[in-house]
């Protein structure tokens, strides 16, 4: 995070985060945390307009199987 300012705050939308929960389950076959998936989709979203040397690092906590019933019922899956 350098260059940010510390304790600066980002948002992602609700699409955006079901989105990398999707993503994630289906491309690593990790299941993340919701709190997680907003993270993903964050790093997802900016991941494009960094340079191409650049890498991300990305914390996952949580156990997203908790949030999976959740997730579809919403998706309508």
């Amino acid at each position: 995070m350098r260059g940010r300012k510390p304790g600066e705050n980002e948002s992602v939308t609700d699409k955006e985060c079901l989105d990398a929960f999707m993503q994630l389950s289906r491309v690593e076959g990790i299941i993340p945390a919701l709190e997680s998936a907003h993270a993903m989709a964050w790093a997802m979203r900016m991941a494009p307009t960094l340079g191409k040397d650049t890498h991300i690092l990305v914390n996952l906590s949580g156990r997203g199987n908790k949030d999976a019933d959740y997730v579809a019922k919403v998706l309508g899956i």
